[in-house]
This record gives structure tokens, sequence and C-alpha cells, in this order.
């Protein structure tokens, strides 16, 4: 098996079978004091060492089958962390398994653990703690193989003080007041479907939930459940056009979390638990696209699973096909062509931002020495859409390639694959078009830098009123600004004026008379869409309206998804004369980023890691 170049673990020589996990949620300290047991079974005879993933966690003991084991910390890897080195007592012989237990604390500053005082919550009364693991955080929470290629089923049992709850990827199962601690309660959950370390994850809070569905509760603070459960309504209708799509849902239960406004990420696919940004509340459809993509990954990504993250597309591309397939059934072609469209816009935003020949657009990058979170963008979703896309058009269209990912996913579930598996799977399934299959160019679709080799030729029905509506902005003379009118923009879905702004942003800044006109008949100002607010603030910026500054900083920090952080911040920087006002913002309120979003963005503005607010 080819190593994995983000783990230390020796999973040629064992594999993780089951974890069973101890966690104390400690808020005053802001760590977790934990004792995980792992079932490890040997690969080889004679086994007696082997090595597990860390990072910045005080480790206090291990045992194997009770007895006391040796164990040191070896060098710290800027983003790898630090392998625990284990000797046990005793050897095996291959097949055996042995239960290794270390007891041990995490850091304050552990990566997969963003803690928030109650002022971060919507409550403002209770503290709350949540955790973001992929790509490779996991072992900051728990001393484990942190790799995707090493599957799991897990049993945990939480303590967390009375007036919280604990959720977790995971069925829930029962709970008692701590025996320890009358002011605590624990909480079981159990996982019996073997997953990765990435898709562990826990939530703690002052939260409520809502049944929206026959296997579906949507869980979040009290403040916001009632609005969260009427726009999650249509999740059990998702989920049974993706079963028709994919096959049967294997996780049991579907519930959704709303995190509060830090979580990095539009969704994260947590077996049985979902977890959404609050950013998608906004009554409107672009809620669905997120779900529908975190639904999908409960078959590409946590049945099927990239084996490392050089084979991210594979997770990405096939639930971005999936979501895209779901839009199909529940909405019309059209939409997901008009779909497949604004996704290559994505993917050549992507392209601009990190440069046409960094090899991080390959579709399948080498990352030796990368850290997987500073290479994340929208490449493995879009260039992997695209190329299943292409696909699709040379094997018989929608409903013969469907057929393909069905199957594909019904071979490895339960498994962790390359690319190389997935290839030689689509030559053998389509066996009598192998001379088609040679005709594609797999060496520029996967292992070039930039734009793919070949642009799919999208319908464009729904666009195209977007299009013309963006060359009328892009044409017109001052003379001409009059001529535009509220109904320009009120016969759009908010989809197509998320793409009349995202095109809008392709083109040379508007001189500043035209946005100014733009605000005055179309009013986006008050738009609450955080997806058409986010490109409208952009667009003003970019065309130097010094009183969009305050109102783009503040989008950037009042929430902390990347994919609006980010932008929002570079916009303001690139703006000469406010670019030291985004310095220091981003300084006054990195504390309540997250930590992924805070470092990322302080590499975006050439922020040292010690610079402080006074400086």
């Amino acid at each position: 098996m080819s190593a994995d170049p983000c783990s230390f673990s020796s999973f040629a020589r064992c594999l993780t079978k089951h974890l069973n996990l101890f966690f104390h949620v400690d808020f005053a300290r802001r760590v977790i004091r934990g004792k995980v047991e792992l079932t490890v079974e040997a690969l080889e005879d004679r086994f007696s060492s082997l090595t597990l993933d860390s990072r910045d966690m005080k480790i206090d003991s291990v045992r194997a089958n009770g007895q006391a084991a040796s164990f040191s910390m070896g060098a710290k890897h800027s983003f790898k962390g630090t392998p625990l080195e284990i000797k046990l007592p005793f050897d095996l012989s291959r097949g055996q398994h042995v239960i290794v237990e270390v007891t041990y604390e995490t850091s304050p500053s552990a990566t997969a653990l963003q803690w928030l005082a109650p002022e971060q919550t919507a409550g403002k009364k209770q503290p709350y703690l949540f955790s973001q693991c992929q790509a490779h955080h996991c072992r900051s929470m728990v001393p484990c193989q942190d790799s995707p290629s090493i599957k799991f089923t897990y049993y945990a049992q939480v303590s967390v003080p009375k007036d919280l709850v604990a959720v977790m990827s995971a069925i829930r199962d029962g709970q008692e007041v701590d025996p320890k601690d009358n002011e605590r309660i624990i909480y079981h959950f159990r996982q019996p479907v073997a997953m990765p370390s990435y898709l562990i994850a826990i939530v703690v809070g002052a939260l409520e939930s809502r049944v929206i569905g026959p296997r579906s509760r949507v869980w979040s603070e009290k403040e916001i459940v009632e609005k969260a459960a009427a726009e999650f309504s249509e999740t059990e209708d998702m989920l049974q056009t993706a079963e028709q799509l994919a096959g049967p849902y294997v996780w049991g239960q579907y519930d959704i979390l709303v995190l509060p406004p830090s979580f990095p990420y539009g969704g994260m696919e947590n077996p049985c638990l979902t977890f959404a940004t609050p950013t998608l509340l906004a009554g409107d459809k672009s809620l669905a696209n997120v779900i529908a993509h975190e639904i999908s990954h409960s078959w590409t990504g946590n049945l099927v699973t990239n084996k490392t993250w050089e084979h991210f597309w594979l997770n990405e591309g096939h639930t971005v096909y999936l979501e895209r397939m779901i839009g199909r059934s529940m909405e019309s072609e059209q939409f997901r062509q008009f779909k497949a469209m604004g996704g290559w816009k994505d993917l050549q935003d992507s392209v601009n931002t990190f440069g046409a020949n960094n090899p991080v657009t390959n579709l399948v990058p080498s990352l030796e020495e990368v850290d997987p979170d500073e290479a994340y963008s929208s490449v493995p979703y879009e260039k992997g859409f695209a190329l299943l896309y292409h696909l699709e058009e040379l094997m018989g269209g929608p409903e013969v390639f469907m057929g393909f990912v069905k199957s594909y996913i019904q071979m490895f579930a339960y498994s962790s694959v390359t690319t190389e598996q997935w290839k030689d799977y689509l030559y053998t399934y389509f066996k009598d078009k192998v001379d088609i299959l040679n005709k594609v160019d797999w060496n520029a679709w996967m292992f070039t830098p930039g734009m793919p080799p070949v642009k799919p030729q999208y319908d464009t029905t729904l666009a195209n009123a977007c299009i013309a509506l963006c060359q009328r902005w892009i044409k017109a003379k001052d003379q001409d600004l009059d001529g535009f009118k509220e109904s320009d923009i009120k016969a759009l879905s908010s989809h197509q004026v998320i793409e009349f702004l995202s095109l809008l942003l392709q083109e040379d800044a508007l001189p500043l008379t035209h946005v100014k006109k733009m605000q005055e008949v179309y009013n986006l100002d008050t738009c609450m869409n955080s997806e058409i607010r986010f490109r409208w603030l952009r667009l003003c910026v970019r065309s130097k309206w010094e009183d969009a500054v305050p109102k783009a900083l503040q989008m950037a920090t009042e929430q902390g998804r990347m994919k609006f952080t980010r932008p929002l911040f570079r916009e303001v920087y690139n703006f000469e004369k406010f670019h030291d006002e985004a310095v220091r913002v981003f300084l006054g309120h990195r504390g309540e980023l997250h930590s992924v979003t805070a470092a990322l963005v302080a590499k975006d503005l050439k922020v040292g890691q010690n610079q402080s607010t006074g400086q």
C-alpha cells in the first residue's frame, strides 16, 4: 500500500478496527481529557511496535491489553504533528488483535477544536465546542491512525456540564448522570459503520432539536431551531431522491446540526449528523445545494473514501456529480446544466487565484510536504465534476453514466480507493467502449495544472438572461444608465442573480457610477441571501465604492465561512486605500475566527503569525 504523505502512522503494519472513546470536556481549561482504546490488528508476524498520529497533546500513559507499554514522541512536524511511537510489552502474530489504551489531554490550541465563549453563540449564556477534523486534524483530538485509508467503527462516552448537550457523528445511545460528578451528564454514542478518522465529530452546547423527517432531526441553539426546522423541511425528499440514484442509505439517522457563524465551511458531511453553516438560513435555495451535497457524501466520501488526500477529487467530484443529479431529479436537467456552468466559473476563479501553472490545481496533486488545508480549493470539486460530465457525454448520457457511479459505489463501499482503482473500474464497467475511453487525455485531466483540456458545452437556457443583463451593464455608457429598471432583476431566481453577479466579477471592474446606479434600481444592499450579498459587496469594493468597505469587512467578520471571509478580506486588502484597514480589522477579529480560517486569511493578507493588534 502506498504511503499517506500526510500521516506518520504505520498502516502497512497494522490497522485500527474500532475506537472506544472517553471524553471529559473541560470548558474552563478548553481541553478534552481523553482516553481512547484502539482495537488494532497486526498485519505481520512478530508485531511489537506501532506509530500513531498526534498533534499538540499531552500523553499521560499507554497500555496494551492492560499492561503498561513504553512510548515516546518523535520530532514535531509543522502540520503533520508528532508521531507517537508505542512499544508493546509482547509480540503479536499476523491477524491478532491488541487493545492499545492511550490516556491523554488535548491542547487548548488543538486544531480540530473550536471553543466559543458564550458571547460568540446565539444564546449568549453558555459556551460551545465544535470539532472539524477534515483533513488531518483528528490527531489533535484523538491519537489515532489519522489517514482516510483506514476505517473503523467507534463507541464514545462524553461527559459534559449538565446544562449542555453533546452530539456526535454517530447514533445516540442514551445518557446518564456522571457517577464522578453529579453536575455533569455522560452522553453515549455508537457508530456501527466503519469510517475514516476525519469523520469523527463532536459538538457540545445549549442544543435543542426538532424532528424534520422519519430519520432526521435538526439540532441548533434554541434561538434558531424553529427557523432551521422550517428551512430543512425538504430533507427526507432529498434523501429518497439520493437513494433512488445511489442505493440504500446505510447510516440509519440523517440529522443536521446548524453551527454558530464561525464554522469555516458551508457544510461537513459527518456521518449521521451533517454540520451546516448558519449562512444558509436566508430563506432561499442556496441551502438546497449544500444539503444535497452533504447528503450525497453519505455515498461518495463516507461509504467510498479517498485513500489519501491526493485523491480528494474522488470524494468531491463524485459528490458534486451526485448533488447535481439530485438537482436534476428535483428541479430539471436545465437546472443541472445551469449549476454546472456556475461550477466551471468557480473552477476558473480557483485556477486564477492559485495560478494556472500551480501544481495544486492538478486534479491529482502531489501532497508531499504540502499542508492539505493550503491546497484546498474548488479544483477537486469542479475539475472532478467536469471530468465526470465529459465522460457522461462520451459514454451515452446521464442515465448510462449514473449506472456506472452506482456500480462504483457498490463495488468499493466500506473501503478507500485511489484514482488508479477508480479508472480501472471505469474501464471494466465500460469494456465495450474502451476505444472511446482511450481517446481521453488522462494525463492532461489528472496530472496537468490549470483548466481542463475540454470545456463541456452546457445548455445555457437558464443562464441566457443572466448573460444578457451582464452584457447590458458592461456595455452601458453613462447616458444609458436610466434604461435599467427594478424589473430586470425581479424576473430572475436567486440562483440567476448569483450567476449575474458572478459574471460581472469575471469582467473588469465596472465604473463606480454604474455600481451606484445598480444599487439605486436593484437595491441589492438590503438582500440578506449571503451568496448574493457576498458577490455584491465584492463588486462594490472592486469598483472602489468606499461606502461598501465597512459592509464587506462586517460580512467578513460576522461569520467565518472561508468561502466568504477569505475573498472579502482579499478584495478590501487589494483596494490600496484600505489595505491597512483590512489588516487592522482582521487582527481585531482574529480570535473569533476558526484557527484554519485565521491562518489562511493571515496568509492572504501577508500577516505574520505573531503580529498583534498593537503593531
